[in-house]
């Protein structure tokens, strides 16, 4: 079991790390040229920016049981279709189930955004939402279904 860490705006990259360290697991972030986010304990793969590069090198080099950190529906999505455990970083688990819908949800937001209207962003992050992410992510390590 390895952790990788799509890092281009992740808030939870420290609990992540500090989690993956403590349980003497391998921990990948992977970001882009404009991000260049290191920390010990873990691997760092800067890749060229450029649209999904850091995704596109997450999604090839996750493997079956392996833990996935994302918001990106669509890299959800394909570390899915490798059979990898996929967290967002309020701690929710992606699933066969749920993402379909996530998916649709991001086209449809993507159509009105694209035609000029304005989709609600993101509130400000929460402690509670870093204590969901890390006591998701030690249920993912420790084999339990959310």
């Amino acid at each position: 079991m390895k952790i990788f860490i799509d890092a281009d705006g992740c808030p939870v990259v420290d609990i992540a790390v500090r989690t993956a360290k403590k349980n003497g697991i391998e921990c990948t972030i992977i970001c882009d040229t404009a991000h260049s986010i290191r920390r010990d304990g873990a691997e760092t793969i800067i890749v060229d920016k450029g649209a999904d590069s850091a995704d596109f090198r997450l999604v090839n080099l996750v493997g079956e049981g392996d833990i996935a950190v994302t918001q990106d529906y669509g890299l959800a999505a394909m570390c899915l279709s490798k059979k990898a455990v996929v967290l967002n970083q309020d701690g929710k688990r992606y699933t066969e189930e749920n993402i379909s819908g996530l998916l649709e949800f991001r086209a449809v937001s993507a159509k009105i955004r694209r035609s000029g209207g304005r989709t609600k962003g993101m509130p400000k992050r929460t402690e509670q939402q870093n204590r969901d992410f890390e006591k998701s992510l030690n249920e993912a390590i420790s084999g339990k279904k959310q």
